[in-house]
């Protein structure tokens, strides 16, 4: 195994792990060297398709940072919530239905042997294999079980970070007490404590890194000023309106207000990031029908589970003002679960997400198959009417995964209200009037062509954003501490 290994943990959750390896990643293949990233299991409903099935978006993006090949060994693991108690287990890319009916406590041991050879493989290819943990490393009761933290940093010989938030406030506590709990040969693992989303004076910090090195041993050896605009999407998922730009309009102007309903099993919401990244848009994260009401375009996005999100979308009363916004002609789009959420009925003839009524607005029926379709996608956009005509013969890249497939609702047509296949194979469909579209294709506002044809305008490339990351850690870290991590003997 010729690779060294680096891993980023955090004292909680959204500490910035995701954003830190994926920036490791960049300034480690800018030496020169064979990178990948490694995450053992992720638990998100945010997923991309490569070789072998699908793993996490972070890991995907990680990989993208490091100039590797994306694929399932990257992310072995994957956890995709579909209810508070339930989660669809992917394993090496592709679903296993006995995994998911086990006991949360019961998988390690069955997965850890594809784990780990997914890990050995890993570093026998490359210089350099980033790994990001999860949670806490310190979860005294999963502590156990674990799979994904020290268990990894033990079997890949790791040098470790330990990043906090230092944002959420109780910065030190945090990090001291995760020192406190981790057993004594993994503290021996930690290579420095860094504090991430910073504001102010960071000589306002003194004494404190030094008490803590006191204390620890272990030196503090970034502290990363907060910044909104990197151009990353959110880790796991989360966003916050403060991450979209605020660069000033022309007197006059107003922004085109995007609206994207935020339901309980959301899916893929990092493909909006672009969106977040063009001035003159303003993305809005939805939750209550009073959120849609100066709406100029509403999606519908991934969802994991649609028919409890479109029972939810129905107790907020939110299916109400989708429809009242429709009827105004305003622009409606259904990526994915959000096409199939708007059009007449779901049909599950085999238990996999659940029969119900759509909301209507498309004159279409989602049956939902075993099977499920996991696949790079390039397809092209037929003549579309209405407030999407824009997108007529544009050619789009994405990807789909989906259980579903859709029709048009043969009833409906014979009466003589028909849906509009925009694609082919059944990918996109419009209505009549032409301001509501459903896809199944993830990643529209990711092609530039599209982004450039709805918006007339481009966002900054992923490799600029990878780029900007790196920078960034070189400007901040202690020099010579990103060296000593891979490129060094400890």
């Amino acid at each position: 195994m010729n690779a060294r290994c680096v891993m980023v943990l955090g004292t909680t959750s959204g500490a910035g792990k995701s954003w830190l390896a994926t920036a490791l990643c960049r300034w480690h293949a800018r030496k020169g060297l064979r990178v990948a990233p490694f995450k053992a299991q992720n638990m998100s409903n945010n997923a991309r398709v490569v070789a072998g099935g699908e793993i996490g978006s972070a890991q995907y993006f990680q990989a993208l940072a490091a100039g590797a090949n994306p694929d399932v060994r990257m992310n072995p693991l994957l956890l995709k919530p579909e209810r508070d108690t339930h989660s669809q287990v992917v394993l090496m890319g592709k679903v296993s239905e006995s995994l998911s009916a086990l006991p949360w406590r019961g998988r390690s041991e069955k997965v850890w042997p594809q784990i780990s050879q997914a890990l050995d493989e890993l570093r026998a290819e490359n210089d350099v294999v980033v790994i990001e943990g999860a949670g806490s490393p310190t979860e005294i009761n999963l502590m156990g079980s674990d799979i994904v933290n020290l268990r990894v940093a033990r079997h890949a010989d790791a040098r470790c970070l330990l990043v906090t938030d230092i944002d959420r406030g109780g910065a030190f506590a945090h990090l001291y007490g995760t020192w406190a709990l981790l057993p004594e040969e993994d503290r021996m693992r930690l290579a420095g404590f860094v504090l991430n989303k910073f504001r102010g004076d960071a000589a306002l910090l003194a004494p404190a890194p030094q008490m803590l090195q006191d204390m620890t041993g272990i030196p503090t050896v970034a502290t990363l000023p907060m910044w909104w605009q990197h151009g990353l999407p959110e880790e796991d998922g989360l966003f916050d309106d403060r991450s979209s730009p605020t660069q000033s309009l022309p007197a006059g102007a107003r922004r085109e207000v995007v609206a994207v309903v935020v339901y309980p099993r959301i899916s893929n919401l990092d493909e909006f990031q672009p969106l977040k990244n063009i001035p003159d848009v303003r993305l809005r994260w939805v939750r209550s029908a009073a959120d849609l009401a100066d709406a100029d375009t509403l999606i519908l996005p991934g969802s994991k589970h649609t028919s409890s999100d479109l029972q939810w979308l129905r107790a907020q009363g939110i299916d109400q003002a989708i429809a009242a916004h429709a009827a105004r002609g305003g622009r409606v789009l259904g990526v994915c679960g959000g096409l199939q959420m708007l059009g007449e009925a779901l049909i599950d003839p085999h238990g996999v997400d659940g029969n119900g009524p759509g909301l209507g607005l498309l004159p279409v029926v989602t049956r939902f198959e075993r099977d499920k379709t996991v696949q790079h996608r390039s397809a092209s956009f037929g003549a579309l009417r209405g407030p999407w005509s824009a997108l007529s013969g544009i050619a789009v890249q994405g990807y789909e995964i989906h259980h579903g497939q859709t029709l048009e609702h043969t009833a409906m047509a014979a009466a003589g209200t028909h849906a509009h296949a925009v694609m082919e194979d059944g990918l996109a469909w419009q209505n009549d009037e032409g301001n509501v579209l459903g896809i199944y294709l993830h990643g529209l506002f990711e092609d530039a062509a599209a982004l450039h044809a709805l918006f007339g305008a481009t966002t900054p490339t992923l490799d600029s954003v990878f780029d900007g990351l790196a920078d960034y850690i070189d400007q901040h870290f202690d020099t010579g501490v990103l060296r000593s991590l891979a490129l060094q003997a400890p």
